[in-house]
């Protein structure tokens, strides 16, 4: 059954105490909306916030997240947070692959698999990303759906289907990222239906039916609706908008 999710990716945002304060009136608010099954509102505090949040949330309602995990299981990392630590914490899946990774970091496919393994090893469920550029946006459809389906071939679609039972699939357009602009409910579902093609391609089509998709890219309570509406657009990564509890709140309600 493919689940319909909205996400909040709080990026490097809040104080602890703020972030503790949201938390709280997300979990207040999923437990007031009583969601049906397969409805699922999940959050991304920082590393820093994830003990504390963990602790005031219903867990039964609004599913904990990471940002990121590392690459290696343990060891001389100064810095790092392995997915065995998260687990700890609380922690039931972990974005993956987010495009400010990929360009500030330089993480590839190589690095992302790795952390994809480590991870589902764990038992964490897996957000992975995709998306592509402005300029190879620009360049034309099949630029543009190229680099998608490379950025699932080398990494997911390396997994067997039992693995790649637990991945939720994040279409991001980098060049929607903060920038305001945002893609047009075609162009999101243009690129959700690639996807899921390319999955059944892989995995067969039970399993691509199965494969819960979302939009992420400046979307808010303004258009989410209208994104949400599209047949292979199963909710969102939501950014900048997941920062306020109102606003995150009718978001939810729009899928």
């Amino acid at each position: 059954m493919r689940k319909l999710i909205v996400a909040g990716n709080w990026k490097m945002n809040t104080s602890v105490a703020e972030g503790v304060e949201l938390a709280k009136k997300v979990s207040a608010y999923a437990e007031q909306k009583n969601l049906p099954a397969g409805k699922q509102i999940v959050i991304a505090p920082p590393f820093t916030h994830l003990a504390p949040v963990a602790q005031v949330i219903n867990a039964d309602k609004v599913i904990l997240a990471a940002q990121d995990c590392a690459a290696t299981k343990n060891g001389a990392y100064t810095g790092e947070v392995s997915a065995s630590m998260l687990k700890g914490l609380g922690v039931k899946a972990v974005i993956l692959g987010h495009s400010e990774r990929r360009q500030y970091f330089k993480e590839n496919s190589e690095i992302l698999l790795k952390k994809i393994k480590l991870a589902l090893e764990e038992g964490l469920d897996v957000i992975f990303c995709v998306g592509e550029t402005k300029d190879q946006r620009e360049a034309g459809q099949s630029l543009y759906f190229n680099v998608v389906k490379a950025q699932l071939v080398d990494t997911v679609f390396t997994l067997t289907k039992e693995e790649f039972s637990k991945i939720i699939i994040a279409y991001e357009p980098v060049w929607a990222i903060g920038t305001g602009l945002t893609a047009s409910p075609e162009q999101a579902q243009e690129i959700h239906e690639f996807i899921r093609k390319e999955v059944a391609a892989n995995f067969g089509d039970e399993v691509a039916q199965n494969t819960t998709i979302l939009y992420g890219g400046s979307c808010k309570a303004s258009n989410a609706a209208e994104i949400f509406a599209k047949k292979d657009v199963d909710g969102g990564l939501i950014g900048g908008a997941a920062l306020k509890a109102d606003d995150f709140g009718k978001i939810i309600d729009a899928r």
